[in-house]
């Protein structure tokens, strides 16, 4: 009696470790110097305040931190429309650059072209919450009052023996530096501390060394801004050294 044939066992193709990982991880993975649909760079839609947006620079591989493309975002609350040239000037990067961007951000819901205007973009409402954009309500010239006093709170910790911080970086940012707003938000300030009782090294400034010392840190921001309304202290991170900006020290 003839033996049945038995079929090869089907061999199933292993999905390799850590292929369906997260959008973040994605993007930042991502070789951005060559060019893909929008869709490609993202796998799901998760908000971008939880990832970075792919930005190709000569020579080398980044990301643009979100916080940097939302910081954008909130400067443009109260226009009726703005361009990719006001996105990449605002934050320094090339055009190729904002349209990677902008195509992140339309992805996620947070911007939509303009539809009377060819070439402009809106902000739509989900991205004026995730960016913190606020209505303008400050006169310019009393923001900038308060940027100058601030400078000067600067000053004089750096003078002061006895403080237990050091401000190392200190730069101002947001719609205020737009000389054609009567109305603006407050200015968002980027602060760069060092600890005066201890040696440090680059990498330890840009992050605290416990929770103690970073619940320190804060106290100490709440104080050098005091009750001012007109002014949001931020621990310095270097996106906002890279966008348009104003230094304070």
């Amino acid at each position: 009696m003839p033996k049945k044939r038995t079929s090869p066992k089907s061999s199933k193709r292993k999905t390799p470790a850590g292929a369906a990982r997260g959008t973040e991880s994605q993007l930042k993975r991502r070789d951005t110097t060559k060019s893909e649909p929008p869709a490609a760079a993202v796998a799901n839609k998760a908000p971008v305040a939880a990832q970075s947006v792919p930005v190709a620079r000569p020579s080398t591989r980044s990301t643009l931190p979100a916080e940097a493309a939302l910081s954008f975002l909130r400067d443009t609350k109260g226009l009726v429309s703005w361009t990719l040239r006001d996105l990449s000037q605002t934050l320094n990067i090339s055009r190729e650059e904002a349209e990677r961007v902008v195509a992140l951000l339309q992805i996620q819901g947070y911007v939509q072209p303009e539809a009377h205007k060819s070439g402009e973009w809106l902000t739509t409402a989900s991205g004026e919450t995730v960016a913190g954009a606020k209505r303008p309500r400050f006169d310019r010239a009393t923001v900038e009052a308060a940027l100058t006093s601030l400078k000067q709170r600067v000053e004089d910790v750096n003078s002061d023996r006895a403080a237990k911080f050091r401000i190392t970086r200190a730069v101002a940012f947001g719609d205020f530096l737009a000389k054609d707003r009567a109305r603006v938000q407050s200015a968002d300030v980027g602060i760069e501390l060092t600890r005066e009782d201890r040696q440090h090294t680059s990498d330890e400034i840009a992050a605290a060394h416990s929770a103690a010392e970073a619940r320190e840190e804060q106290q100490f921001l709440r104080q050098l801004r005091g009750r001012s309304a007109l002014i949001n202290l931020k621990n310095y991170s270097e996106w906002m050294g890279t966008r348009s900006h104003r230094r304070l020290l």
